[in-house]
């Protein structure tokens, strides 16, 4: 689509683009979502895509993602046998509702910032324990964590002008066995529920992210495995408010599918099944 109102694109931006923000502002980078809809609040664009930032840095201390690493990227990230974990690369750049076409250009970041139910970015770094790192236009630099990032349907903590710079997870999160489970109406439609369990390699632990059924990521975490009962009440204890509502499927129907599928993840870590 046409953005009629933009002015001016700025291609090449200083490497802490920040200071260069002002209203009617947007920062682009994949820009399959900028450009998909109308903007009539827009009159600049800022290209990332210039600052030509590394998209995956593996290391010791786990996975460093830039923020405009595209979803092809990452997908074809093959990760060391040691990152049990890393199937889940993959698995979550496959619930993505967008052709190959759309993988070349979406980044992590872009899908991470829409901050939508169903962003798949997202139920991959909170499953995963990930922090992310942003930028403020005063070049001021925080870190959080990136459960705490989204806050409702198309919500977050970002400040105007903040921008995400880079994720970061933790090695430790990297070696976790895994099972996770996605419902979607139609072979190819969008998430109405995904759910991802991690377990630490010779412990019993259990931590269950929820999404996609929920306006914001839910993490719950048992230092041993619950049995079903445990594990169903801390589903029904969350907020009312949290289940989310659209074609896609009703409070109740994903509170239902989370509950149905929480408990096959947990059978599953259980008995030692597939990571």
């Amino acid at each position: 689509m046409d953005l009629t109102t933009i002015s001016e694109v700025i291609r090449r931006p200083s490497s802490r683009p920040g200071a260069e923000w002002r209203e009617g502002d947007a920062w682009l980078a994949g820009g399959t979502w900028l450009f998909s809809v109308e903007q009539p609040g827009l009159r600049r664009l800022i290209d990332l895509t210039g600052l030509r930032w590394d998209p995956l840095v593996p290391s010791d201390t786990g996975l460093e993602i830039g923020a405009t690493c595209t979803i092809r990227d990452l997908h074809a990230l093959t990760p060391p046998d040691h990152w049990i974990a890393g199937g889940l690369f993959a698995k979550s750049c496959e619930a993505f509702l967008s052709s190959f076409k759309v993988w070349n250009a979406a980044t992590v970041g872009g899908n991470i910032c829409m901050s939508l139910p169903a962003g798949p970015m997202i139920t991959l770094t909170v499953a995963l324990e990930a922090r992310y790192e942003l930028w403020a236009t005063d070049g001021s630099v925080r870190t959080v964590d990136a459960l705490d990032f989204v806050t409702g349907d198309h919500r977050n903590i970002l400040a105007p002008g903040e921008i995400l710079r880079r994720v970061h997870i933790p090695a430790s999160a990297l070696t976790k066995r895994t099972a996770h489970r996605r419902f979607t109406l139609t072979h190819l439609g969008r998430s109405t529920v995904f759910l991802i369990g991690t377990q630490t390699p010779g412990t019993s632990d259990l931590l269950l992210t929820v999404t996609a059924g929920t306006t914001r990521p839910v993490r719950i975490a048992f230092e041993t495995m619950p049995d079903a009962r445990s594990l169903g009440e801390s589903i029904d204890a969350l907020p009312d408010g949290v289940w989310f509502a659209d074609p896609n499927g009703t409070p109740d129907h994903r509170h239902h599918l989370t509950r149905h599928f929480a408990e096959e993840i947990r059978r599953e870590l259980m008995a030692g099944g597939p990571v």
